[in-house]
């Protein structure tokens, strides 16, 4: 027997769902330019310990402590999914999403902690970039968040009906829908922890 040959990188593309092949794109582009962003930020400083001055904001801290629960939570949608238990897949994804409001609005304290502390996009000349970078990564969170709800709706509606239920396990479309956050979210989590660990070393 010819042993099979194992697929090429191409052609594991190839097969993917059109929809995770956009997903996978995105968070590539998403990638590039947060990294293009994060070197001009590092190279706009006019001097090096420019922040020593200022503490990181609290709120910061809290949101980041946030996104960290929510990374947890957000692993358990799958296996609570697989397990059969829709109700579990369902309260998984509500903790996420719940997790995510709170980090959004902790994200907008610290941008208040910023201003009071002087940093701000007439102030340092880098001041700005904190704003573009965590700005641009709550706004990436916000598409995310508005499509857990989606999901938080549809699995509502269908686990009431006891043949819509069946379907929802049963469908491999309805758990590449909840695979898909579940992997754009940890990547905006990853995102997230690396902008942290750089506000960290800048201040």
């Amino acid at each position: 027997m010819q042993k099979e040959k194992k697929a090429t990188w191409f052609q594991k593309i190839e097969n993917m769902h059109p929809y995770r092949t956009i997903l996978y794109l995105g968070m590539f582009s998403s990638g590039l330019l947060f990294f293009f962003l994060t070197t001009a930020f590092v190279l706009s400083q006019p001097g090096a310990g420019v922040y020593d001055q200022f503490i990181i904001p609290k709120s910061f801290i809290f949101s980041t402590l946030i996104i960290l629960v929510s990374t947890y939570t957000s692993a358990k949608i799958i296996p609570g999914f697989l397990s059969d238990q829709p109700e579990m897949a369902k309260k998984y994804l509500f903790y996420t999403f719940l997790l995510g409001l709170f980090f959004s609005a902790s994200q907008f304290l610290g941008w208040t902690e910023l201003s009071d502390m002087g940093i701000d996009f007439r102030g340092l000349p880098s001041g700005s970039f904190l704003y573009l970078l965590s700005g641009i990564h709550l706004f990436h969170l916000a598409g995310a968040l508005i499509y857990a709800l989606v999901l938080l709706v549809q699995i509502s509606k269908k686990e009431k009906d006891p043949v819509k239920s069946l379907i929802l396990l049963t469908n491999p479309y309805e758990k590449m829908k909840l695979d898909l956050f579940s992997v754009y979210w940890k990547f905006m989590d990853a995102v997230w922890l690396i902008l942290f660990l750089l506000f960290l070393w800048m201040f």
